[in-house]
């Protein structure tokens, strides 16, 4: 079988002692998560730098949790026991040519990832707006980019290494284990640590990409699903506040049929004449190439550079997903409550996501339409708005992002879920103790 392996990277790409005694930390200072808004409740850090680390860490501790690039708005990560953060751990790549699939070691990036899988002439098939967290997380959690014929970041797993309560590793893959495997993908932390993941490839693909300003509004209700397939990936940014859709970022193959460099008006839309931030009145320095300008899937298909990695973001997120059917309904839901939410708004973004067939993830056997909500850091106003934006948005059986900041009530949100009840048999038969459960999941899938 052909392969080709990389074996032992850090940050920098600097091979690590196979042997290396694993620290556990105290901090100094209180350990925050990347938006600042949270403070994690424990100062107990331990940073492993391989599986057997892991393992032996597992079997002493009663409780904790795994923390990979801190980029969760909420607790799903949180414990006031002992966290485990992977980033310090010896890193892999390992390209299976034939199989053209990827494996790669909990703490790794798709930053780290991407340019990797481009030189060998690899492609994942999507990624999220922001490159900088963790696959391992991004998949977690069900983290998304956009597309009509494009499923989440999870959707891209074939197989999983995990370590479970009793310090055990166990391995599932979508080939073997059906159930368990489509249970535990989008696992929330709740199975176990996630030590190796296998993601499918393909064959490397350049994107150019488009930005069209003030599309109106009434353009997207009577056009929704013509403008969301125009092309690879879109994006819509909107700040709610007038008949327009501020931004429309159209993410197109390069051999896209359609030449939209030719195409100076886009349902209302006008094509822009440079570079645009989400935000307009913020600086696209940062922000992946546009203007037509063709370049490699993972320098397009994210809003923000590779290169740009930031420190903390001053920011809020929340993000509600509905049948792509009801899309458009939804939106008026939201249109709606404009003047509340300008205030302490910085920008809406609206994608759709194909279905899958992950039991815990917002698009199981549906496709769907995500609504993201990027906020001030205002924490009061924005918690007090979520349950009047949720309540606007029940009649359409909206769910949550998980690591993302939401009010549903736990027996609504587990409503939800049809697999709920199998998801927590599966919880039980990796976890059965709760070693990994926390006071997120205890709420959220157990309360009432």
């Amino acid at each position: 079988m052909k392969r080709k392996t990389f074996l032992k990277l850090s940050s920098t790409l600097v091979a690590i002692p196979l042997i290396s005694p694993m620290k556990i930390w105290a901090n100094s200072e209180n350990l925050k998560n990347w938006a600042g808004n949270l403070t994690y409740s424990t100062d107990k850090v331990a940073y492993p730098n391989a599986v057997g680390d892991i393992q032996q860490f597992v079997r002493k501790q009663e409780k904790l949790k795994v923390l990979g690039t801190r980029h969760c708005f909420n607790t799903i990560a949180d414990s006031k026991d002992f966290l485990l953060a992977t980033g310090k751990m010896e890193k892999s790549i390992d390209i299976d040519v034939e199989a053209k699939q990827v494996t790669v070691d909990g703490g790794i990036n798709y930053g780290t990832l991407a340019p990797i899988l481009q030189e060998n002439g690899f492609a994942l098939h999507n990624l999220a707006s922001l490159p900088h967290i963790s696959v391992v997380g991004g998949c977690m959690t069900a983290t998304h980019g956009s597309g009509v014929n494009n499923g989440n970041l999870s959707s891209q797993v074939a197989a999983l290494e995990l370590v479970a309560a009793d310090g055990e590793i166990h391995q599932l893959s979508r080939e073997k284990d059906g159930g368990d495997f489509h249970g535990a993908v989008v696992g929330l932390g709740a199975l176990g640590i996630v030590t190796k993941i296998t993601l499918d490839l393909q064959p490397t693909f350049n994107i150019r990409q488009f930005v069209y300003e003030n599309l109106p509004m009434s353009q997207l209700l009577d056009n929704f699903d013509a403008i969301m397939s125009a092309g690879y990936s879109v994006s819509l940014f909107t700040d709610w506040q007038g008949e327009f859709v501020n931004e429309v970022w159209v993410k197109a193959l390069e051999n896209d049929p359609v030449d939209y460099g030719k195409i100076p008006e886009f349902f209302g839309g006008k094509a822009a004449t440079k570079n645009l931030h989400p935000i307009a009145e913020i600086s696209a320095e940062n922000c992946s190439e546009q203007m037509g300008v063709s370049g490699a899937w993972f320098e397009r298909l994210p809003h923000f550079r590779m290169g740009f990695t930031p420190s903390s973001g001053k920011e809020l997120q929340s993000e509600y997903f509905v049948p792509k059917a009801d899309a458009v309904e939804a939106i008026q839901s939201v249109s709606r409550l404009a003047k509340q939410v300008g205030p302490h708004l910085l920008i809406s973004e609206i994608r759709s996501i194909k279905a899958d067939k992950l039991w815990m993830s917002p698009c199981y056997a549906q496709d769907s339409v995500a609504i993201h909500f990027t906020w001030k850091q205002e924490i009061p106003e924005v918690m007090r708005l979520l349950p009047i934006i949720e309540k606007e948005l029940m009649p359409f059986n909206v769910k949550p992002h998980w690591g993302k900041l939401f009010a549903m009530a736990p027996p609504v949100l587990q409503n939800r879920y049809e697999r709920l009840a199998d998801f927590k048999n599966l919880v039980a038969k990796y976890d059965p103790q709760g070693k990994f459960r926390n006071a997120f999941l205890e709420k959220n899938l157990y309360g009432l």
